[in-house]
């Protein structure tokens, strides 16, 4: 009888709760690493990332901490390097704890021995982005206001572009032994000389978890990059993310992503310490040399972003492909029909989707592996992490308040505006050198008086078994003909076909018309040619009339950020002007009901409103 009650007991579980063991195996986790870091604090402690690897260095000196281009370097070697380079900015530069530093460095171990050596000093680092170029890049520099900026050897033509421009406060310093700069500090000469010894211990000891410790900038798809402030707390619960699927200290992580990224740098490097594990670094990502570098370092996990996983997917088949040691892929972004050619291609290997914004307060682990998810809820972890999907005008750009001035939530299955609240558990700490960005972030009194939530700028949809899915960036959604326009939705539909590469979905503004009109930006596969016609019988048979996109663009290449994020701004910016846009413009003519070549005169019709749209 008892027997027989268990097993009834098992097969309800498995019919009503499903998940049932997956999310309690998941919680509690998330509880254990919570109560740890409580504990600390309770004790008096501020333990973090970079303390944990100090340890590790003493615990594990001669273990592989990086490898990089086949070249070691252990947990003691880039302790003592990093110690190097603090102790010649404590000898050559009156920094004080809390100064800023600006680092402008590619992929190498080097970004790591500056980055932590800074840390030792209780310096707050900058992340710079290596993509952005001159008046973005000063901006970026400007706004997080530093007293150095260090850049590396492999950059000194980016450093040419700005010096002139450059505040005279900065101090300068290259990865060279020679400078061809007046006044421009070199640093690798100085190192060789530094001492290897620790710099006194009240220097980078934290007093507060949620004293700023980096800048690290967004990625700028839609006007200038912002500095988001990362607190300690904040690298310590990034650090946290490989340990939270799975990966141990036996782990060896495969970092193809920019170090300046913080999904490189926190999950990826802090990943690392936080296990004990060791990590290969790749100066830059390579499809094509990818799988073979996973098999000679014995991978065992890899992080991708973005479009890295159908990057990976277009290269040409080769024998042995499922040949590896990786077990796991953690990272964000996958498109479902990638996710499901990723695994019958390359093996069984578990995708580990998550979300997280890098200034957010909130964070989602699709721990159960369902397919097209970022993640899963349920009522233990919105106790924990509290969030909302919210009503959204994409017209006025804001969220809708009913008559009494409150938010309204969505209901599961429909699309919301993502809310994260904002407490002393979960806190926001905005962006450096501009407050007006930090409080257009933050909602005030949403559902009651005196709340207040982080607003992720992400439109979500939760199903009713409780995943979630990202379904688009408010900024990249557009209304047209009173209907809201997923982008995502209509490049989905428009790749499906066998020649086109990839497809950038966008609004446009036309003269006369309220809302945008749709415009997709499109990479055809190599030695494919362009067929309007099969275009058209595309977007007509699987996309809703106002989402099929009036204009189209046949580019060479895409136009992407640093994090193989689709750029969107300048495509936007530039329009569907024939005059200016020397790539092949075509219209979607209803009356014909064809894609047809957008000449000047044509262009002119639809800008004086006698071709109908």
């Amino acid at each position: 009888g008892a027997a027989v009650g268990i097993l009834s007991l098992h097969f309800i579980q498995k019919l009503l709760f499903p998940y049932f063991w997956a999310d309690l195996r998941y919680l509690l986790k998330v509880f254990t690493y919570g109560l740890r870091v409580e504990m600390y604090r309770l004790q008096g402690r501020v333990v973090t990332v970079l303390d944990k690897f100090v340890k590790l260095a003493e615990k594990q000196p001669h273990k592989p901490f990086l490898i990089y281009e086949g070249t070691i370097h252990t947990y003691r070697d880039v302790d003592r390097r990093s110690n190097r380079i603090a102790q010649v900015f404590l000898q050559h530069e009156a920094l004080k704890k809390g100064d800023t530093v600006a680092l402008l460095m590619g992929n190498e171990p080097d970004f790591i021995h500056v980055w932590f050596g800074l840390a030792k000093l209780g310096c707050v680092v900058a992340f710079l982005n290596f993509n952005v170029r001159f008046r973005s890049l000063l901006h970026c520099v400007s706004s997080c206001e530093p007293k150095i900026l260090v850049v590396g050897a492999d950059l000194l033509g980016t450093l040419e572009e700005i010096l002139p421009k450059l505040q005279k406060d900065v101090s300068v310093w290259i990865m060279a032994k020679d400078s061809m700069f007046p006044s421009v500090h070199t640093l690798l000469d100085k190192i060789e000389g530094a001492s290897e010894d620790p710099v006194p211990v009240n220097r980078c000891s934290a007093n507060n978890l949620k004293s700023a410790v980096l800048y690290i900038f967004t990625s700028g798809t839609t006007g200038l990059p912002k500095a988001a402030v990362i607190s300690n707390l904040q690298i310590l619960k990034g650090a946290a993310g490989l340990w939270a699927f799975g990966a141990t200290s036996d782990d060896i992580i495969y970092i193809t992503l920019p170090l300046y990224h913080s999904a490189a740098s926190l999950l990826g490097i802090g990943g690392c310490i936080e296990l004990g594990a060791t990590c290969v670094l790749k100066k830059k990502f390579s499809a094509s040399q990818f799988w073979s570098d996973c098999k000679r370092y014995n991978v065992t996990v890899i992080q991708y972003i973005g479009e890295l996983c159908r990057y990976l997917c277009n290269q040409p088949v080769k024998e042995g492909e499922k040949n590896h040691k990786v077990r796991l892929a953690v990272g964000n972004g996958v498109r479902n029909d990638v996710w499901r050619e990723f695994l019958d291609r390359f093996g069984a290997i578990k995708i580990c989707e998550f979300y997280g914004a890098t200034e957010g307060n909130i964070c989602f682990m699709n721990h159960t592996g369902k397919i097209g998810s970022v993640g899963r809820t349920n009522f233990f972890y919105k106790l924990f992490f509290p969030f909302d999907l919210i009503k959204y005008d994409f017209q006025k750009d804001e969220p809708i308040r009913n008559k009494h001035g409150w938010c309204e939530k969505v209901k599961k299955g429909e699309a919301g505006l993502l809310i994260s609240k904002v407490n002393a558990k979960n806190p926001f700490f905005g962006y450096a050198g501009n407050k007006k960005h930090t409080e257009k972030k933050l909602l005030f009194e949403v559902f009651k008086k005196g709340d207040l939530y982080f607003n992720t700028g992400d439109l979500m949809v939760q199903d009713h078994d409780n995943f979630l899915y990202f379904w688009d960036r408010i900024g990249d959604t557009f209304r047209w003909k009173g209907e809201n326009v997923a982008t995502t939705e209509v490049s989905d539909v428009i790749v499906m076909l066998d020649f086109i590469q990839e497809a950038n979905v966008y609004g446009v503004s036309v003269p006369g018309h309220e809302g945008k009109a749709g415009m997709a930006s499109l990479i055809l596969k190599h030695n494919a040619s362009l067929d309007l016609e099969q275009i058209y019988k595309q977007v007509v048979t699987y996309l809703p009339s106002y989402a099929c996109p009036l204009f189209l663009r046949v580019q060479e290449k895409m136009e992407m950020t640093g994090t193989f994020k689709q750029q969107k701004f300048q495509l936007v910016n530039e329009g569907f002007n024939p005059s200016t846009v020397t790539d092949p413009l075509y219209f979607l003519d209803s009356s014909k009901k064809a894609y047809v070549l957008l000449t000047k005169e044509l262009h002119e019709m639809i800008l004086s409103g006698k071709m109908k749209l």
